[in-house]
């Protein structure tokens, strides 16, 4: 028994001290653990600490950007309202440009179905060069003259549309029946067809102007510029005519004829008007100038006048003053003795002499020859 109880004894000594050493095996275990785990947990809360640090600065780094965005999506926004009301009033715009076009599209077509007639398109010619002459400040039947006929020196009678009448008696013929049929139908032709119109359409006016100068305008209105003006009603007429047939300008210049449109009349019509202007300056220098002539005359025969009235003065001082000078070697002693012997109350004044004369004439052209010669 006491073998036994000593090594159950023994046995008890062994586990207790197996346990012991395996429990602070553990706990030491444990500790290191929780040692880790302590200095994770430090970690994190610096961690934590330098995090939330850095968040602060950030929020308050951002907070002018913050604001700053507030603003530009403020004005992004009103930008954006901005743009629907215009592109609303673009779109209204554009719907009002669609409609005047359509509606120029349909007076247009109008105006070239009404051109297609000769006398139309003739009437409307000469609408637009009465209209362009009225606008260079011309009057009818003064500046100039419409359907006024003529007869050339072979004997053939002329009716141009317009006659200008220029300074010096002189005439401009200028005529408005330029042919617009071809340029009408190239108008409405896409593509090649147009080209072939327009082509056409230069033929027709250089065929024109042929005919203007083989009437010799100028020749029946004598004395004239000789040559003939030309009218074509619109830019665009002489414009596709000059694209199709580019010598067309030089060879109406070589026939004598002017292709002029409104633009180029007007400044033809200025220019005459300008010429009057000039003529009227001229007519007034030449009366002003017979207008002096007459008052240096005039002149003269006022200075001879004035002469003669200051040479009668001098002799009426004169006379005066011998007048004066009898009374009182005369007349006036006589009274005085009258006085001394007191037959008389009074005394009688003395007159007094005029020592004035009359201003001579000093300007020489006031002056006779012969005055002048003396002087």
């Amino acid at each position: 028994m006491t073998g036994f109880a000593l090594g159950v004894l023994f046995g008890a000594v062994v586990a207790a001290a197996l346990t012991w050493v395996v429990g602070g095996a553990v706990a030491r275990a444990r500790a290191a653990g929780l040692a880790a785990e302590r200095d994770l947990l430090r970690e994190r809360v610096t961690d934590l600490e330098a995090a939330a640090g850095t968040e602060t600065e950030l929020v308050a780094t951002l907070s002018p950007l913050s604001s700053t965005l507030q603003r530009v999506e403020r004005q992004v926004a009103a930008l954006e309202r901005d743009r629907v009301e215009q592109f609303s009033r673009l779109d209204e715009q554009l719907n009002a440009v669609r409609v005047s076009g359509e509606a120029l599209r349909q007076q247009t077509a109008a105006l070239a179905g009404a051109l297609r007639s000769p006398t139309a398109r003739g009437a409307w010619g000469e609408v637009q060069l009465r209209r362009v002459v009225e606008h260079a400040g011309m009057l009818a039947r003064v500046d100039f003259s419409t359907q006024v006929g003529g007869v050339t020196p072979e004997g053939v009678g002329v009716r141009p549309d317009l006659v200008v009448h220029l300074p010096g008696g002189k005439h401009l013929v200028v005529d408005a029946k330029a042919p617009l049929a071809a340029f009408l139908e190239a108008s409405e032709q896409p593509g090649t067809e147009s080209s072939r119109a327009a082509a056409l359409h230069a033929k027709a006016l250089r065929a024109h102007v042929d005919a203007l100068a083989a009437k010799e305008y100028w020749a029946a209105f004598q004395p004239s510029p000789q040559l003939v003006v030309c009218f074509v009603p619109g830019e665009a007429f002489l414009a596709s005519a000059c694209s199709a047939d580019p010598s067309l300008l030089e060879h109406a210049m070589g026939r004598r004829v002017v292709l002029a449109t409104p633009t180029t009349l007007l400044a033809l019509l200025r220019t005459v008007a300008l010429t009057w202007q000039s003529e009227a300056l001229a007519g007034n220098a030449r009366a002003l100038f017979e207008l002096g002539r007459e008052l240096h005359g005039r002149l003269g025969t006022l200075s001879e006048a004035t002469t003669r009235v200051g040479r009668s003065l001098h002799r009426a001082v004169e006379d005066y003053n011998s007048w004066v000078g009898t009374l009182e070697r005369r007349v006036l002693v006589t009274a005085r003795r009258m006085e001394q012997l007191d037959l008389t109350d009074g005394e009688v004044p003395s007159p007094a002499p005029i020592e004035a004369v009359p201003r001579p004439l000093t300007a020489a052209e006031l002056l006779d020859p012969v005055d002048r010669e003396s002087a």
